[in-house]
């Protein structure tokens, strides 16, 4: 049974996972909430048509959850997000339908680091014998005759601006790929352990040692106290026999 405290709001998910879309293609948003996925519903904001829930007709609402756009266009390019009745949002997506005729296919959600991320260059009616060359932030990293790229254990260092191009022909348009993390990796769980285990042996060994220490330390004052007093009574009686020597 889930707790409260252990659940995420809920989350937007598109299918298929990304953010570009040909002309005429199918997309189906779905808001994911682990306590009640039925109480939320998928809306978005587009420049042309403001913000508007799947019901007003831009989409089909195959459940109360589930919107699906079934031939997507340029005036569906805009943020979507899962909104609750009480007016809770979810995180928000963008999402493009592009008029070019390449298209770069990359998560259209943050990616967790140390995932294995696999970017998908389309052409729109030409044939697949081509190379297709991947950028990152304006820079080639990777080129393909397959259209695939696979980014193995990605981290933040891999975030930034993707685009896809055939050479001679055309690039597609931007899509910003997020990383979240880092998550918590082999190496770094040994050293905690160890200092747990040498935190818990200070504490033992204090604890164990203190009453101890205290005691050596009481007893070392209580016979410097002793020995105070003796030689202040030494000191009474030898003045006391020379006042007796004095007066005989």
């Amino acid at each position: 049974m889930f707790s409260p405290s252990s659940l995420r709001a809920a989350c937007l998910q598109i299918s298929p996972d990304t953010s570009q879309f040909f002309r005429y293609q199918t997309a189906t948003l779905r808001c994911e909430d682990p306590l009640n996925s039925t109480g939320w519903k998928v809306k978005r904001k587009t420049p042309e048509g403001g913000v508007r829930p799947c019901t007003s007709g831009w989409g089909t609402a195959s459940s109360s959850s589930t919107c699906v756009i079934k031939n997507t266009y340029p005036s569906d390019t805009g943020v979507y997000w899962c909104e609750s009745a009480g007016g809770e949002r979810s995180n928000g997506v963008n999402i493009t339908v592009t008029d070019r005729n390449v298209l770069l296919e990359s998560p259209g959600l943050p990616v967790l680091a140390g995932a294995a991320v696999t970017l998908r260059c389309k052409a729109y009616e030409l044939s697949p014998n081509h190379t297709y060359d991947f950028h990152k932030d304006g820079r080639v990293i990777g080129s393909s005759s397959t259209g695939e790229l696979t980014l193995q254990s990605v981290s933040k260092s891999d975030e930034g601006l993707y685009v896809c191009s055939i050479p001679g022909y055309e690039e597609s348009l931007g899509n910003w790929m997020a990383v979240e993390g880092p998550p918590l990796s082999s190496s770094s769980a040994p050293p905690a352990a160890s200092f747990s285990v040498s935190f818990s042996r200070v504490m033992f060994h204090l604890l164990v040692g203190t009453p101890y220490v205290v005691s050596t330390i009481l007893l070392g004052l209580i016979y410097r106290d002793r020995n105070r007093a003796a030689r202040v009574v030494a000191e009474r009686r030898g003045s006391n026999d020379v006042i007796m020597e004095i007066v005989v």
